[in-house]
C-alpha cells in the first residue's frame, strides 16, 4: 500500500495538520439500498401534501452534498406561489410529473459566485478560532482564484489553455476550467450531485421525486428573474407516488457495460 507524502512542496499533495477529528458514525446499508433501489422518476402523484418539515429538511441535506473546492454553486428554488408555480408546469412542457406534483423546485447551476463563496469560506475558517492549516488558506487565496478565474467576458481562456498545455507537456497538471465551457460542466456537475441528495432524501422520508430536463430554461430564467449567468440544471418534482406514478418496470443495462476493472 503506497504511503502518502507528509512533507511534499504540492498544496495537492501535503497532508495538513490539524485537530479535527471526525469519525464516521454508523449507518445500515440494507436501509440505504432500499432508498436507492426504491427512487423511481415518479411521473404520476397522488394528493397527499409534502409536509414542510420534509421539504426544508430535504433541501438542507441537497446543499450537504460534495462539490468542487467547497464553492457550492447551486441555488435551489422551491416555487410556491400559485401563479409562479401553475406557469413552471407550462414550461416544464405540462407533462404529468409537473403537473401532478405537489411541490417543484427549479436547480440551477451558478457560474458566477464563487468569488462570494470562495470570500465565505475563507471567512469561515479564519473566525472558526482554530489552527487553520497554511496549505488550506493558500489553496482558498491563491488557488480557487487562479483555477476558477476567467476574466471579463472569459476572455483570459484561451491564455489559459496555452498555459496548461505547455506546462502539461512536462508535468502532471490540472486542465481546466479555462473557459465558459468548463465553467459550465463544472457548475453542473456540483449542482447534479446536489439533485442527487435532494432525491435521494425525499424518497428517505417516504416521498417521491421526479427529474426533468424536458423545459424551456430560458423561460424559466424570466419566470424566476434569474441572471444568465444561473443556469437551469433541472427541476424535480416532488410528492407522493399515485398508484400509476411509475410507467414501467426499471431497466439497467447489464453492469459490465460501464463498470471496469482496470
Amino acid at each position: 500500500m503506497s504511503v502518502p507524502k507528509k512533507n511534499s512542496g504540492s498544496v495537492f499533495e501535503k497532508i495538513p495538520t490539524t485537530k479535527h477529528v471526525e469519525p464516521g458514525i454508523a449507518t445500515d446499508p440494507d436501509e440505504f439500498e432500499k432508498v436507492v433501489r426504491s427512487r423511481r422518476s415518479v411521473r404520476v402523484y397522488g394528493d397527499e401534501q409534502v409536509p414542510e418539515s420534509v421539504m426544508r429538511k430535504c433541501l438542507e441535506l441537497a446543499t450537504l452534498a460534495p462539490n468542487s473546492s467547497n464553492l457550492q454553486c447551486w441555488e435551489f428554488y422551491w416555487v410556491r406561489d400559485a401563479h409562479k408555480k401553475s406557469e413552471l408546469v407550462k414550461l416544464c412542457l405540462g407533462q404529468p410529473a409537473a403537473a401532478t406534483a405537489q411541490e417543484l423546485v427549479v436547480c440551477v447551476a451558478r457560474l458566477d459566485t464563487w468569488k462570494r463563496n470562495s470570500k465565505l469560506v475563507l471567512e469561515h475558517l479564519v473566525a472558526s478560532g482554530e489552527m487553520v492549516p497554511a496549505a488550506k488558506l493558500h489553496y482558498q487565496r491563491k488557488i480557487v482564484p487562479l483555477a476558477y478565474g476567467q476574466g471579463p467576458f472569459y476572455i483570459l481562456g484561451p491564455f489559459k489553455k496555452l498555459v496548461i498545455a505547455v506546462l502539461g507537456l512536462f508535468k502532471v497538471v490540472p486542465r481546466g476550467p479555462a473557459s465558459k465551457a468548463d465553467m459550465r460542466v463544472w457548475a453542473h456537475k456540483s449542482t447534479a450531485l446536489a439533485c442527487e441528495n435532494l432525491m435521494l432524501s425525499l424518497r428517505a422520508f417516504g416521498m417521491d421525486s421526479c427529474p426533468m430536463e424536458g423545459m424551456d430554461g430560458r423561460r424559466i430564467q424570466k419566470l424566476l428573474n434569474l441572471p444568465r449567468t444561473a443556469e437551469i440544471c433541472m427541476v424535480i418534482s416532488a410528492g407522493k407516488r399515485a398508484p400509476n406514478g411509475v410507467y414501467d418496470q426499471q431497466f439497467r443495462c447489464k453492469t459490465s457495460l460501464f463498470v471496469f476493472e482496470v
